[in-house]
Protein backbone atom coordinates (compact mmCIF):
# COMPACT_ATOMS: atom_id res chain seq x y z
CA UNK A 1 0.00 0.00 0.00
CA UNK A 2 1.30 3.48 -0.77
CA UNK A 3 2.20 6.07 1.52
CA UNK A 4 0.80 9.14 1.54
CA UNK A 5 2.53 12.59 2.68
CA UNK A 6 0.76 15.68 2.91
CA UNK A 7 2.29 19.32 2.56
CA UNK A 8 -0.22 21.66 4.10
CA UNK A 9 -2.49 20.69 7.03
CA UNK A 10 -5.31 23.01 6.69
CA UNK A 11 -9.42 21.90 6.11
CA UNK A 12 -8.45 19.48 3.11
CA UNK A 13 -5.91 17.03 4.30
CA UNK A 14 -7.84 17.16 7.55
CA UNK A 15 -10.98 15.93 5.58
CA UNK A 16 -8.79 13.71 3.45
CA UNK A 17 -7.44 11.64 6.59
CA UNK A 18 -10.75 11.77 8.30
CA UNK A 19 -12.40 9.84 5.58
CA UNK A 20 -9.49 7.52 4.76
CA UNK A 21 -9.91 6.72 8.44
CA UNK A 22 -7.49 3.63 10.80
CA UNK A 23 -7.84 1.38 8.09
CA UNK A 24 -6.16 3.45 5.39
CA UNK A 25 -2.69 4.26 4.24
CA UNK A 26 0.23 5.00 5.90
CA UNK A 27 -0.53 9.02 6.19
CA UNK A 28 2.51 11.80 6.58
CA UNK A 29 1.61 14.91 7.69
CA UNK A 30 3.41 18.52 7.37
CA UNK A 31 4.22 20.30 10.92
CA UNK A 32 2.21 23.64 10.06
CA UNK A 33 -0.66 23.34 12.38
CA UNK A 34 0.79 20.61 14.43
CA UNK A 35 -2.18 20.22 17.02
CA UNK A 36 -4.71 19.46 14.41
CA UNK A 37 -2.22 16.45 13.29
CA UNK A 38 -1.08 15.65 16.43
CA UNK A 39 -5.26 15.44 17.44
CA UNK A 40 -5.68 12.93 14.23
CA UNK A 41 -2.53 11.29 14.77
CA UNK A 42 -3.90 10.57 18.26
CA UNK A 43 -7.14 8.91 16.30
CA UNK A 44 -5.57 7.09 13.86
CA UNK A 45 -2.62 4.53 14.19
CA UNK A 46 -1.45 5.04 10.49
CA UNK A 47 -1.07 8.59 10.74
CA UNK A 48 2.20 10.66 11.52
CA UNK A 49 3.16 14.09 12.31
CA UNK A 50 6.77 15.14 10.68
CA UNK A 51 9.42 17.34 11.91
CA UNK A 52 9.39 18.84 8.67
CA UNK A 53 7.64 18.83 5.30
CA UNK A 54 10.56 17.52 3.90
CA UNK A 55 10.42 14.94 6.36
CA UNK A 56 6.71 14.29 4.48
CA UNK A 57 8.87 13.83 1.44
CA UNK A 58 11.39 11.75 2.38
CA UNK A 59 8.58 9.29 3.72
CA UNK A 60 6.22 9.04 1.66
CA UNK A 61 5.72 8.37 -2.25
CA UNK A 62 2.98 9.83 -3.13
CA UNK A 63 3.05 13.62 -2.18
CA UNK A 64 -0.05 15.67 -1.57
CA UNK A 65 0.45 19.46 -2.35
CA UNK A 66 -2.79 20.93 0.08
CA UNK A 67 -1.29 24.98 0.40
CA UNK A 68 -2.78 28.21 -0.01
CA UNK A 69 -1.86 29.27 -3.62
CA UNK A 70 -0.32 32.41 -2.06
CA UNK A 71 1.73 30.39 -0.94
CA UNK A 72 2.51 27.46 -2.37
CA UNK A 73 5.61 28.52 -4.47
CA UNK A 74 7.29 29.34 -1.86
CA UNK A 75 6.71 26.16 0.17
CA UNK A 76 7.45 24.23 -2.52
CA UNK A 77 10.61 25.86 -3.28
CA UNK A 78 11.85 24.45 -0.23
CA UNK A 79 11.44 20.92 -1.06
CA UNK A 80 13.42 17.97 -2.84
CA UNK A 81 11.32 15.81 -4.39
CA UNK A 82 12.37 12.42 -5.70
CA UNK A 83 12.07 10.77 -9.32
CA UNK A 84 9.76 8.41 -8.44
CA UNK A 85 7.42 11.09 -6.34
CA UNK A 86 3.53 11.13 -7.57
CA UNK A 87 2.44 14.69 -6.81
CA UNK A 88 -1.23 15.32 -6.06
CA UNK A 89 -1.66 19.06 -6.25
CA UNK A 90 -4.75 20.35 -4.83
CA UNK A 91 -3.49 24.01 -5.12
CA UNK A 92 -6.09 25.86 -7.28
CA UNK A 93 -5.49 27.25 -10.33
CA UNK A 94 -1.80 26.11 -10.88
CA UNK A 95 -1.25 24.62 -14.01
CA UNK A 96 0.44 21.15 -14.91
CA UNK A 97 3.38 22.98 -16.69
CA UNK A 98 4.06 25.56 -13.73
CA UNK A 99 3.85 22.12 -11.19
CA UNK A 100 6.12 20.19 -13.16
CA UNK A 101 8.33 22.84 -13.25
CA UNK A 102 8.01 23.49 -9.02
CA UNK A 103 8.37 19.86 -8.40
CA UNK A 104 11.00 18.32 -10.74
CA UNK A 105 12.28 15.44 -11.09
CA UNK A 106 9.11 14.33 -9.66
CA UNK A 107 8.00 11.24 -11.98
CA UNK A 108 4.33 12.21 -12.38
CA UNK A 109 1.89 15.59 -11.52
CA UNK A 110 -1.55 15.34 -11.13
CA UNK A 111 -4.12 18.32 -10.50
CA UNK A 112 -6.86 17.11 -7.82
CA UNK A 113 -9.90 18.88 -6.62
CA UNK A 114 -10.64 17.52 -3.66
CA UNK A 115 -13.95 18.76 -1.02
CA UNK A 116 -14.32 19.24 2.08
CA UNK A 117 -17.18 16.02 1.87
CA UNK A 118 -14.12 13.73 1.64
CA UNK A 119 -14.77 13.41 5.47
CA UNK A 120 -17.67 11.95 5.03
CA UNK A 121 -16.33 9.97 2.33
CA UNK A 122 -18.90 11.63 -0.01
CA UNK A 123 -16.34 14.09 -2.49
CA UNK A 124 -16.87 13.45 -5.73
CA UNK A 125 -13.01 14.27 -6.63
CA UNK A 126 -12.42 15.95 -10.20
CA UNK A 127 -8.64 14.77 -11.74
CA UNK A 128 -6.45 15.19 -14.50
CA UNK A 129 -4.58 13.33 -15.66
CA UNK A 130 -5.43 9.95 -14.56
CA UNK A 131 -3.11 8.37 -12.03
CA UNK A 132 -3.62 5.12 -10.18
CA UNK A 133 -2.03 7.08 -7.06
CA UNK A 134 -4.88 9.18 -7.11
CA UNK A 135 -7.34 7.05 -7.73
CA UNK A 136 -6.61 5.00 -4.70
CA UNK A 137 -6.44 7.85 -2.48
CA UNK A 138 -10.28 9.65 -3.68
CA UNK A 139 -12.21 6.67 -4.90
CA UNK A 140 -12.81 5.60 -1.24
CA UNK A 141 -13.87 9.02 -0.28
CA UNK A 142 -16.28 9.69 -2.55
CA UNK A 143 -14.92 8.76 -6.06
CA UNK A 144 -13.81 10.17 -9.06
CA UNK A 145 -14.05 12.13 -12.32
CA UNK A 146 -11.57 12.66 -15.15
CA UNK A 147 -12.66 15.31 -17.32
CA UNK A 148 -10.82 15.26 -21.11
CA UNK A 149 -8.11 17.41 -20.53
CA UNK A 150 -6.86 20.29 -18.29
CA UNK A 151 -8.95 23.21 -19.47
CA UNK A 152 -12.15 21.35 -18.52
CA UNK A 153 -10.92 20.28 -15.13
CA UNK A 154 -10.34 24.34 -14.33
CA UNK A 155 -14.25 24.58 -15.19
CA UNK A 156 -14.93 22.10 -12.35
CA UNK A 157 -12.75 24.27 -10.13
CA UNK A 158 -14.45 27.02 -11.11
CA UNK A 159 -18.01 25.84 -10.40
CA UNK A 160 -17.21 24.75 -6.56
CA UNK A 161 -16.58 28.67 -6.12
CA UNK A 162 -20.40 28.27 -5.76
CA UNK A 163 -20.41 27.08 -2.38
CA UNK A 164 -20.45 30.70 -0.21
CA UNK A 165 -22.87 32.19 -2.70
CA UNK A 166 -25.25 29.05 -2.22
CA UNK A 167 -25.10 29.33 1.12
CA UNK A 168 -25.80 32.47 0.94
CA UNK A 169 -28.76 32.39 -0.65
CA UNK A 170 -29.94 29.91 1.69
CA UNK A 171 -29.52 32.76 4.31
CA UNK A 172 -31.46 35.37 2.35
CA UNK A 173 -34.39 33.00 2.74
CA UNK A 174 -33.74 32.37 6.28
CA UNK A 175 -33.52 36.00 7.27
CA UNK A 176 -36.23 36.91 5.00
CA UNK A 177 -38.35 33.82 6.99
CA UNK A 178 -36.79 35.62 10.17
CA UNK A 179 -37.74 39.49 9.17
CA UNK A 180 -41.66 37.87 8.57
CA UNK A 181 -41.93 37.41 12.20
CA UNK A 182 -40.28 33.80 12.12
CA UNK A 183 -37.33 33.17 15.23
CA UNK A 184 -33.85 33.25 13.45
CA UNK A 185 -33.45 29.96 14.64
CA UNK A 186 -36.52 28.10 14.02
CA UNK A 187 -36.16 29.98 10.35
CA UNK A 188 -32.43 28.94 9.51
CA UNK A 189 -34.08 24.93 10.76
CA UNK A 190 -36.43 25.59 8.47
CA UNK A 191 -34.50 26.52 5.51
CA UNK A 192 -31.99 24.06 6.19
CA UNK A 193 -34.57 20.98 6.59
CA UNK A 194 -36.15 22.37 2.84
CA UNK A 195 -32.95 22.04 1.25
CA UNK A 196 -31.28 19.00 2.92
CA UNK A 197 -34.65 17.16 1.84
CA UNK A 198 -34.48 18.55 -2.17
CA UNK A 199 -30.99 17.74 -2.08
CA UNK A 200 -32.05 13.81 -1.65
CA UNK A 201 -33.57 14.04 -4.78
CA UNK A 202 -30.29 15.13 -6.39
CA UNK A 203 -28.99 12.51 -8.98
CA UNK A 204 -32.50 10.81 -9.23
CA UNK A 205 -32.38 12.70 -12.71
CA UNK A 206 -31.21 15.74 -14.42
CA UNK A 207 -31.00 18.93 -12.77
CA UNK A 208 -33.20 20.06 -15.56
CA UNK A 209 -35.54 17.45 -15.32
CA UNK A 210 -35.53 18.61 -11.42
CA UNK A 211 -36.30 21.92 -11.76
CA UNK A 212 -39.24 21.01 -14.23
CA UNK A 213 -40.89 18.67 -11.94
CA UNK A 214 -40.57 21.16 -9.17
CA UNK A 215 -42.11 23.94 -11.68
CA UNK A 216 -46.43 23.84 -11.03
CA UNK A 217 -47.49 25.95 -14.17
CA UNK A 218 -48.58 29.32 -12.39
CA UNK A 219 -47.58 28.27 -9.12
CA UNK A 220 -45.53 29.73 -6.55
CA UNK A 221 -41.85 28.36 -7.63
CA UNK A 222 -42.82 28.85 -11.33
CA UNK A 223 -42.84 32.83 -9.94
CA UNK A 224 -40.12 33.24 -7.86
CA UNK A 225 -38.41 31.65 -11.25
CA UNK A 226 -39.46 33.61 -13.97
CA UNK A 227 -38.88 36.86 -11.58
CA UNK A 228 -35.16 35.79 -10.39
CA UNK A 229 -34.79 34.94 -14.49
CA UNK A 230 -36.19 38.51 -15.54
CA UNK A 231 -33.98 39.63 -13.58
CA UNK A 232 -31.11 37.53 -15.21
CA UNK A 233 -29.95 36.05 -12.06
CA UNK A 234 -28.66 33.06 -13.85
CA UNK A 235 -26.92 35.49 -16.10
CA UNK A 236 -25.25 36.67 -13.21
CA UNK A 237 -24.39 33.19 -12.19
CA UNK A 238 -22.74 32.60 -15.52
CA UNK A 239 -20.51 35.75 -15.52
CA UNK A 240 -19.11 35.41 -12.18
CA UNK A 241 -18.36 32.07 -12.94
CA UNK A 242 -16.64 33.24 -16.14
CA UNK A 243 -14.22 35.68 -14.01
CA UNK A 244 -13.31 32.69 -11.95
CA UNK A 245 -12.40 30.71 -14.65
CA UNK A 246 -10.58 33.78 -15.88
CA UNK A 247 -8.68 33.84 -12.70
CA UNK A 248 -7.96 30.50 -12.38
CA UNK A 249 -6.13 30.36 -16.29
CA UNK A 250 -4.28 33.55 -15.11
Amino acid sequence: MRAYGFVGAGEITAAIVEGLGADGPAVFLSPRGRQAGQELAARFPNVRVCETNQDVLDAASVIVLAVRPAVAREVVAELEFRPDHVVLSAVAGVPLATLREWTAPAAHVVRTIPLPQAARRQSRTALFPDHPAARDLFEPLGGVVVPPDEPTLDAFSAATATFAAHLDYLATIAGWLAAHGVEPGAADAYVTHLFAQLGQSLGTASLTELTAKHTTPGGINEQLMTALRHDDVPGSVRHALDAVLARLRE
